[in-house]
């Protein structure tokens, strides 16, 4: 879990995680030399730190945070913290955390770790030799790494700040988290609380775009599991006076009805209401009526029309998710078409694969969905063949979109080895679509004569 150093220049507000590394080691490295001599000198030196990390460790300083702090406290442990971590929310996301992240931690030498909301380590995954030292630097089970016990690291960011971040080595207040490099993202329950925190963690391969990408997908999907949970459970609320939820959750992939939940409160949703919620949920700047009509319909649909369909979305999802003037949400919507691009921008085939249950809205025929809709699947497409991953192309071949995709059966096939049974049942596949394409062919010749 040692970060390498590598030449860079002057890292930049907003840099992402991969960008200029040796220059941020360089300079923090810096900064560290200030703290030992106090501190109060780094207000004057906006240059050595990412504007986000230089007011975390303002911060740090103020709260009496000692960088050379190596004792990680007792923390919660043995059954108490069995007890706090099965009653957690975050218990319910475990099986997708699992699936999304943990299944591939071991193989790769990264660990996952899972916070509550107040930044207390919940649990730590991975191969046991990366778990244990990632113990003795602190990132153990029931420890906490709020930004006010621990100075500034990836987890405690996410509590203070509500947003995803990234802390690269020696970017940690602590020097003995000076090791690691961290990824994480928020978790918010179905009314937008924050309840938990996913980090990815490891050495400089975390400090990757893809990494961090990666880590805010599978929050996203947690977000969704939460969201289904709740309906499971029946924690309902109801009434006129019940609040509305910070976060809502919208289901448009594959063949089921369009589902929106609000509340814990799964809602069915007809076609058009949902084209238009997901419409307005990529457009985040908002859409004129005119825009949105040409989204919803090649044919000219009046201005007339769309507030009609605006009016009857409002009495199934309440007054207060959007705006007008231009069309806007009001509430943050986490969908599933969301958390498969994040994953599709990780590189994450097999998480964006595990993710596809079928097609964007595939009986809807307005111009927008249908773009949406075709970019999704011609980027998972290329991410599966790209992949060369002999599970990521079974379940794609297995599925409605690649069952009769010639060129995923052909890189399926060279997965194989030739003496394996599958690779004859493959061939045998193929050979059938080649036979049905060439008919195809034929059929096509003799309409054109």
């Amino acid at each position: 879990m040692v970060s390498n150093i590598a030449g860079g220049s002057n890292p930049q507000h907003g840099a992402e995680p991969g960008t200029q590394l040796g220059a941020l080691e360089a300079y923090a490295a810096q900064a560290h030399g200030y703290l030992s001599v106090g501190g109060e000198q780094l207000g004057q030196l906006p240059g050595l730190l990412r504007p986000m990390v230089l007011e975390s460790w303002l911060r740090s300083l103020r709260g009496g945070v000692d960088p050379m702090d190596d004792n990680d406290g007792r923390g919660l442990r043995g059954t108490d913290l069995v007890r706090y971590r099965d009653a957690h929310a975050t218990a319910a996301i475990m099986p997708l955390v699992d699936k999304l992240l943990l299944r591939d931690a071991t193989s790769t030498g990264l660990i996952v770790v899972i916070s509550d909301q107040f930044g207390r380590v919940l649990s730590v995954h991975g191969n046991a030799d990366r778990v244990h030292a990632a113990a003795e630097a602190g990132l153990r089970e029931g420890n906490d790494l709020s930004e006010r016990r621990v100075g500034t690291n990836a987890v405690g960011l996410v509590v203070r700040t509500g947003r995803a971040a990234w802390i690269h080595g020696p970017e940690h207040f602590l020097q003995r988290l000076h090791q690691i490099t961290g990824a994480a993202a928020p978790v918010h329950d179905p009314d937008g609380r924050l309840v938990g925190v996913l980090m990815i963690a490891g050495g400089v391969r975390v400090a990757r775009p893809e990494i961090l990408a990666l880590v805010k997908a599978a929050a996203t999907a947690a977000e969704m599991d939460l969201l289904l949970a709740a309906v499971r459970s029946g924690d309902r609320r109801s009434g006129a006076d019940a609040p509305m939820p910070e976060r809502l959750g919208l289901e448009v992939l594959g063949l089921g009805q369009p589902q929106l939940t609000v509340a814990g409160e799964r809602v069915p949703l007809s076609q058009r209401h949902a084209e238009i919620l997901l419409l307005l949920a990529e457009h985040h700047e908002g859409l004129s009526a005119d825009h949105l009509a040409l989204l919803l319909d090649d044919a000219d649909l009046d201005n007339a029309t769309i507030r009609a369909a605006m009016s009857r979305l409002r009495s199934v999802v309440g007054p207060n998710v959007f705006g007008s003037r231009p069309y806007r949400l009001l509430i943050p919507i986490a969908t599933d078409v969301e958390a498969l691009r994040a994953a599709l921008d990780s590189g994450d085939a097999d998480t964006a694969v595990r993710l596809y249950s079928g097609p964007v809205l595939p009986r809807s025929t307005a111009p927008g969905v249908i773009d949406i809709r075709n970019e999704l699947r011609v980027r998972l497409r290329t991410a599966v063949l790209r992949s060369g991953d002999a599970a990521i192309l079974s379940r794609w071949t297995a599925g409605a979109e690649g069952r009769d995709d010639a060129a995923a059966w052909a890189a399926y096939r060279a997965t194989v080895d030739r003496d394996s049974p599958l690779y004859s049942q493959i061939e045998a596949k193929m050979r059938v679509l080649d036979r049905r394409m060439g008919a195809d062919a034929t059929q096509m010749q003799r309409f054109d004569s």
